[in-house]
């Protein structure tokens, strides 16, 4: 059976195109009961952002904290949360922020039409209700979270997406005016993650032709914004921020219609276990990779020297049995993607003992 690809109903792109936000939304507002629930990363409480928000008085704002991964505990929060606030749905739901922010406002665009825990639903298709309509307003590029159909959450038992069709964004809006002044680290580790997406894509068993359109695109203009010598010039750094929330988008793109392969697999372990931040994990474990993607690695450990990039060493080092079996158990459990990285036969190949050699190099 082929896949009937889901994909987002309207994009809007340009310089200060978050201007337009509240005409968007006022399409959505009804009648006079209509609200809005904003999902805003906190790191923009007191800033210019917060002012900006177009926040009308029914409207509820939501700031959230991704100091740590999303987990599904949090997401029941932010859902009962919401469903005291008013009798009624919102009209609409804005997650605005990096990838851990939009997967927050995804989920919680689901939970709330769909009845139980968030953690009932992690997996693929396994959501019956549409969503309320969301939108997303990126502050950060790299992840791809603003067009894929992956709430990426860690719960009880496992981190795994909630994967449906309904978790896809009714709207996007990529304004690269809003990762203008996204710190130089994070920025790197961010669109690594775009970086390594196109890698394992292209990659991997499962490409077609939809998908390596998009991840050849992604991959050139990652390689034009982190093989350069770093621009410094606002110009050029505008020009930088328009190239990587298009690679951004790209990305995400050829993964939705083909897969991730081992270094995100390794990375859920890893932030399973240890709470590492997706950017860096994938950029820890692709590091170790170099044996199923030489030229990849080679050109990432490029892009590492030419931004000053020092990864973090032997995280692994001192873990418990219990930890490093648990990490492993994690990984071996996305059996996609190891399919994609491996073909059919990946667990002849990718055994318990040679997923450990592999953490223990990190």
């Amino acid at each position: 059976m082929f896949r009937n690809f889901k994909m987002i109903s309207n994009v809007m792109f340009g310089r200060g195109c978050f201007t337009q936000l509240d005409d968007i939304l006022k399409k959505r507002r009804h009648h006079s009961k209509s609200w809005v629930a904003f999902v805003v990363d906190d790191v923009f409480q007191g800033t210019i952002l917060e002012r900006r928000l177009p926040f009308h008085a029914k409207d509820m704002l939501l700031w959230v904290n991704v100091n740590d991964e999303p987990k599904t505990s949090y997401v029941d929060k932010l859902t009962l949360k919401t469903h005291n606030f008013a009798r009624t749905l919102p009209s609409a739901i804005v997650g605005i922020g990096g990838g851990s922010t939009m997967d927050l406002a995804k989920a919680l665009s689901l939970m709330l039409t769909n009845p139980g825990f968030s953690h009932d639903y992690q997996g693929w298709d396994l959501i019956k209700n549409p969503s309320v309509y969301h939108i997303a307003v990126p502050t950060l590029s790299g992840t791809g979270a603003e067009v894929s159909r992956t709430t990426v959450l860690t719960g009880p038992e496992k981190k795994l997406g909630i994967n449906s069709d309904h978790t896809v964004f009714d709207q996007v809006i990529l304004d690269p005016e809003l990762i203008h002044d996204v710190p130089s680290t994070q920025r790197f580790y961010t669109g690594m993650d775009c970086y390594i997406h196109c890698i394992e894509s292209l990659q991997g068993t499962y490409i077609n032709e939809f998908s390596r359109a998009y991840g050849e695109k992604a991959l050139t203009l990652c390689r034009e914004v982190f093989l350069n010598n770093g621009p410094d010039q606002d110009e050029k750094r505008a020009d930088a921020d328009d190239k990587l929330m298009m690679a951004s988008f790209f990305g995400g793109m050829s993964i939705a219609y083909s897969q991730v392969g081992a270094c995100h697999a390794l990375s859920y372990g890893l932030s399973y276990v240890l709470g590492t931040h997706h950017g860096i994990g994938c950029c820890i474990a692709f590091d170790a990779l170099e044996e199923f993607y030489p030229e990849g690695v080679r050109e990432f450990r490029e892009m590492m020297t030419k931004h000053n990039i020092q990864l973090p060493r032997n995280i692994t080092k001192k873990m418990s049995k219990e930890n490093m079996d648990k990490m492993i158990s994690v990984s071996l459990g996305l059996a996609p993607l190891w399919e994609n990285c491996l073909g059919e036969d990946w667990k002849n190949i990718m055994t318990k003992k040679k997923a450990k050699d592999l953490f223990k190099r990190m």
